[in-house]
């Protein structure tokens, strides 16, 4: 798991870790484990006992070259959780040193995971090693997005220096079912060309395991006044949803309405149908 980067600066290093329990009908955050700035407070249920929502925090608010985080998320036989974070995240600017973010979801047979972060934003110079890897275990499903801001557009501040390297790994036993690998440096001729980013400062991907191709109009007339912002791609074992534009907050919002039309049809017998809002959204 790890991502070797030789560093000239050591930052925070942090690591949480979040396994979840079945117990009657109700998940249950049954233990957390952490050290660093990285943690999670109380649970919560809007939607009853069957989903545990929880909000990963990180008390310094932003994130700079040498820093370290780790996540590793453990969902036992049948759970349900969905977690999310209070606020956008920061990469800031850094000196030369990589700042490296992993989270590791693992996901038991019959278990559901949301994963559901807001945006993360990286400031000019930000250099960052990210690998998010999913490992299933027969019929546990993951549906989770990643938005991602280069540069602060609405300051007029653009990413033309810096560095994102990004790994997405979503696995079932020992099948790969996506393996993707990017690499963006800031200024470079892929950011602005049409066939890369086309000077679009907000890119986005949302997936979920599992077939939905019955599903595929209804889910395209929910984000049809997107335009091409937001595109749906099928493949035999995961949904793959693409958004590029100019606005982390609109893809959110695209993201969240094929959420709400996927979550029903996500695992056999899941309560809250069409999902509460995370509350912590709303502040």
């Amino acid at each position: 798991m790890a991502l070797p980067e030789p560093s000239l600066v050591q930052g925070w290093a942090a690591r949480l870790e979040l396994s979840y329990e079945r117990r009657g009908e109700r998940t249950v955050l049954a233990r957390r484990q952490h050290y660093g700035p990285l943690l999670v407070q109380r649970s919560f249920y809007p939607e009853g006992d069957g989903c545990c929502h929880n909000y990963l925090i990180h008390p310094p608010g932003g994130v700079v070259g040498g820093d370290r985080l780790e996540l590793v998320a453990n969902l036992g036989l049948q759970t349900h959780a969905l977690i999310t974070t209070p606020a956008a995240g920061k990469f800031y600017r850094s000196a030369g040193s990589m700042a490296t973010q992993i989270q590791h979801l693992r996901i038991e047979d019959g278990a559901l995971l949301e994963w559901l972060p807001q945006e993360t934003i990286l400031f000019a110079g930000a250099r960052v090693d990210s690998l998010t890897k999913v490992e299933l275990s027969g019929t546990a499903v993951f549906i989770g997005w990643e938005i991602l801001c280069l540069g602060r557009p609405a300051s007029g501040e653009l990413f033309d220096h810096g560095l994102l390297r990004q790994r997405l790994e979503i696995w079932r036993g020992d099948e790969p079912l996506l393996l993707e690998r990017s690499s963006w440096q800031g200024g470079s001729e892929a950011q602005r060309a049409a066939w890369g980013l086309a000077a679009e400062p907000v890119f986005a991907t949302m997936v979920a395991t599992g077939d939905f191709s019955s599903q595929l109009d209804e889910l395209r007339e929910a984000v049809a006044n997107y335009g091409e912002r937001i595109v749906l791609s099928q493949l035999p074992q995961v949904l793959i949803v693409r958004y590029l534009g100019g606005d982390a907050l609109e893809a959110r919002h695209g993201f969240t309405r094929i959420w709400q039309q996927l979550r029903p049809h996500l695992r056999e017998g899941l309560a809250g149908g069409a999902g509460s809002l995370p509350r912590i959204w709303s502040t």
